[in-house]
């Protein structure tokens, strides 16, 4: 589906295109499972038990299921759901694939989570014809080779290409016409949620002044707008309004974060059950990060006590780890010592590795940690035991005692890969 009115220009002197896939998880989860198709599948916690929906099937959808949303009013807006558990190293298995689809037509690639990314493909018309020709073959070819439906986005720019692709969702493709006369006629009708970096309370804002329409900012005085929204908000959202964005794709988009967090059913007391948590949260991350192929020099501890109150922490590694240990030595030992809880229990505990690195971007040790290397060899083989019959195949002793049932706020979200 196109928005332009002609035929397509032969060239385009800037071509942005952003490329979603549709109900990620979900997606992989109905792929590897074909009994689930036509049924609402909801990916993320349990009901029941504080969890959060990662993705929902457009099937559970239709009953008000959104990302984000708590598993208990999932459940009860979708009672007959099927849920499923999240995946990550299946998540960024079919990730790759995609990736690898990208890397044919362009090396301007910069990924925004394991399911979208945006492309510049300003270059590639040399080789492969004009830019609305190479979006269709990229759509077609991410279908053909990994069997999953994409929605993209062709504009001039990343805000115009990113609000086309979520515009017809699912299985969309929407080209902005090239020029800014014609980007302005795109977005006018659109309401003024649509523009980046309008939350709820500058869209109540905007709507009080009688601003409802992308459009209505776009003719409104910028001297007013100052005077109602303060400098900086005006001259951003008038700019957007008009269809101008001057950022640039930005390559090499590598993780800056890899993390989980856990919100529990019942405030933890126990160090030994916070200890416990952590270390399935260091298994987790450990995983993804050797999944992507990176290392970490850094771990970030979050706590949110019982009365809401959030405290960060932050922990360096003398050099680069990918394995459980390190991480959950730093989170616990974070904890004992970074942390005062005020005598109140623990209602959130989160471990995120970030300062990531791929293996070799650092100087070697000149002496080597021979248990660490040990650990490791060990991880992989447990990665491929995992990978080959399952995540449940094998789970730490010290996981199997009894505990509250947690689960994570894992999504498919820019946060989830890359902050």
């Amino acid at each position: 589906m196109s928005a332009a009115a002609q035929g397509p220009a032969p060239h385009w002197p800037r071509a942005i295109a952003h490329v979603d896939l549709d109900q990620f998880y979900a997606a992989v989860e109905i792929l590897d499972f074909p009994e689930l198709k036509g049924k609402p599948v909801i990916v993320g916690g349990a009901p029941g038990k504080r969890g959060v929906v990662s993705t929902a099937s457009y099937e559970a959808r239709k009953f008000g299921v959104h990302s984000a949303m708590p598993s208990s009013r999932a459940a009860k807006l979708c009672p007959h759901a099927v849920w499923r558990k999240p995946r990550m190293a299946r998540y960024v298995e079919k990730s790759r694939e995609v990736h690898a689809v990208f890397e044919r037509y362009t090396d301007r690639i910069e990924p925004l989570s394991l399911d979208e990314a945006f492309l510049d493909l300003t270059g590639s018309q040399r080789l492969f014809g004009h830019a609305e020709q190479i979006v269709h073959r990229i759509k077609d070819e991410i279908l053909a080779k990994t069997k999953l439906v994409a929605s993209v986005g062709l504009a001039m720019n990343m805000y115009l290409a990113k609000v086309a692709s979520d515009l017809r969702k699912p299985d969309a493709l929407v080209v902005v016409p090239y020029g800014e006369a014609e980007a302005a006629a795109f977005l006018a009708p659109l309401p003024v949620k649509r523009l980046w970096g309008a939350g709820p309370k500058t869209c109540d804002r905007l709507e009080s002044l009688g601003l409802t329409t992308i459009g209505a900012i776009a003719k409104a005085d910028p001297a007013y707008l100052e005077r109602k929204l303060g400098e900086h908000a005006a001259e951003h959202l008038y700019a957007l309004a008009h269809g101008r964005d001057l950022r640039e794709v930005e390559t090499g988009g590598r993780a800056k974060s890899i993390g989980r967090e856990n919100t529990f059913a019942e405030d933890l007391h126990d160090p030994k059950g916070m200890s416990r948590e952590l270390l399935a949260h260091a298994e987790d991350v450990a995983r993804r990060l050797r999944a992507s192929g990176l290392q970490t020099l850094g771990v970030t501890l979050k706590v949110r006590l019982g009365d809401f109150t959030t405290l960060t922490r932050a922990w360096s590694f003398d050099e680069p780890v990918d394995t459980a240990e390190p991480l959950h030595r730093a989170g616990v030992e974070l904890l004992r010592t970074k942390v005062d809880l005020h005598g109140h229990g623990v209602r959130l505990l989160g471990l995120s590795a970030s300062r990531l690195v791929a293996p070799g971007e650092t100087p070697a040790t000149l002496f080597p940690d021979e248990k660490a290397q040990r650990r490791r060899r060990g991880a992989e083989a447990i990665d491929k035991l995992k990978e080959r019959f399952g995540d449940e195949s094998l789970t730490r002793g010290q996981l199997l005692d009894d505990r509250s049932e947690t689960t994570g706020s894992m999504s498919d979200s820019p946060k989830d890969f890359r902050e």
